[in-house]
């Protein structure tokens, strides 16, 4: 309403966040809103609070959560209403949920996977454009970024703010909260849960031990980590995937990111942050308590390795 470059209503304008909601979260409980968005100043980012109709408390939704629910939703509605083309390509980042895959799974359509950053996603919609070989139907990445119609080849706020407000809306008159919704999903497709945990490293001696960190796990050739045995690594610095001692090529574009998926399908990623001085700790798995001690003591033994 009253636009300011310096943005005084919030501490952090980013919707990953949880005091950039602060405002939103006091008009909404004053109101009795079932939904808080909240978007970053250039519009590509949302994030998402829902109400609980039970306790009546608001709660935050991830960006898997947001991107599944989303998907869901547009990939459901459209077999519903039109069919689903038998070349249907869901794309996710490779640090975003396995959950996506379980849905491209379920309704009989392809999971693609890109390394992070949207504009990888957005390539792949102009190559399906100009090969043919895939119909794009839906794309995000874990970092609150979605987009469903592809005129746009960025993560794109107002599609996914009115989508999602429908998806709230259509469910709504179905008498569920996306709460509820989400915990449907889980009982379809499997217990999902991610922990993320940023080391701050700022300045030149930062960058150097960032560098160091990501070299040590590069090379510690580990058979377990995180109490759990490792299954596959996948390495795309060099390019190289090892899974129970067997190596091949990975096909992705070269960038500094480790992925360590375990034997039950759980997974862990240690990748440099490609816009601030950070290294992000990322952990999936299907076990809750497990999931909220592990991402910190992961960090931890991680900050200890850059000492």
């Amino acid at each position: 309403e009253l636009p300011d470059g310096d943005f005084p209503t919030v501490s952090y304008p980013n919707p990953e966040a949880a005091e950039a909601f602060e405002l939103g979260l006091a008009l909404g409980k004053k109101v009795d809103a079932d939904l808080i968005l909240a978007t970053d100043p250039d519009a590509d980012r949302l994030g998402v609070y829902v109400k609980d109709s039970k306790t009546g408390e608001y709660h935050s939704l991830t960006g898997n959560m947001s991107g599944c629910l989303i998907g869901d939703y547009v990939i459901g509605q459209r077999k519903a209403l039109y069919g689903l083309p038998e070349d249907g390509a869901f794309i996710r980042s490779i640090v975003s949920t396995n959950m996506a895959d379980a849905i491209a799974k379920y309704y009989g359509i392809q999971l693609v996977e890109v390394l992070t950053g949207f504009k990888f996603i957005g390539d792949k919609i102009r190559k399906y454009e100009q090969t043919h070989e895939k119909t794009f139907v839906f794309g995000y990445e874990e970092s609150y970024g979605y987009v469903i119609k592809d005129f746009v080849r960025d993560k794109d706020s107002f599609q996914a703010t009115l989508l999602l407000s429908e998806v709230a809306s259509y469910y709504k008159e179905h008498g569920k909260t996306l709460i509820q919704v989400l915990y449907d999903l889980f009982e379809e497709f499997g217990y999902y849960l991610e922990g993320v945990h940023n080391i701050g490293l700022a300045g030149i001696e930062g960058s150097k031990r960032i560098e160091k960190i990501m070299r040590y796990f590069q090379s510690a050739d580990l058979t377990s980590l995180a109490g759990k045995h490792i299954k596959t690594f996948e390495d795309y610095d060099k390019l190289i995937k090892t899974e129970n001692g067997k190596e091949s090529k990975l096909t992705l574009p070269q960038s500094f990111v480790l992925k360590y998926i375990f034997d039950d399908g759980g997974w862990f990623v240690l990748r440099p942050s490609g816009t601030e001085p950070l290294v992000r700790v990322m952990i999936e798995g299907k076990d809750k308590d497990y999931i909220r001690t592990k991402a910190e003591s992961l960090a931890k033994l991680i900050e200890k390795k850059l000492n």
